[in-house]
């Protein structure tokens, strides 16, 4: 079964090399997980200040800079893995870096086999230096 791991945490919380040394472990632990066959893609995402959020309201469509809530905590990163069970699921989020900067959510992901095919076939290759934008 597949499950999004959903990684939650203060977008200011952290250092510039607090950040780049979560960046270069979370990418060690993404190697770790795909030798197991676990790893189906992982990225962080840039600051809320980039966010653009879209609403559909009678039928016309909202368009507003920002995230759709103010919270504590952003979103600030996924890992989408593969996992036998729930059980197996966290004990990979309890492994993932940022994890102990915020909170990680387990959602299972739903299954929809009208879809288009899930095309994850590369590895995110987000810690190599340069890589990340500010």
């Amino acid at each position: 079964m597949q499950y999004m791991l959903l990684i939650y945490l203060d977008e200011q919380g952290l250092s510039d090399a607090q950040r780049e040394a979560c960046y270069l472990e979370s990418a060690e632990f993404a190697h770790e997980l795909n030798a197991k066959g676990q790893y189906l893609a992982a990225a962080p995402l840039h600051p809320t200040a980039t966010a653009t959020s879209v609403r559909l309201r009678d039928g016309k469509r909202l368009v507003t800079d920002g995230p759709f809530a103010e919270t504590r905590e952003q979103l600030g990163g996924y890992f989408l893995i593969d996992a036998e069970n729930l059980d197996v699921a966290i004990d990979i989020a309890g492994r993932i870096p940022a994890g102990r900067f915020g909170t990680v959510e387990i959602r299972p992901v739903v299954e929809v086999p009208s879809l288009p095919e899930n095309l994850i076939s590369r590895a995110v290759d987000f810690a190599a230096p340069g890589s990340i934008q500010r």
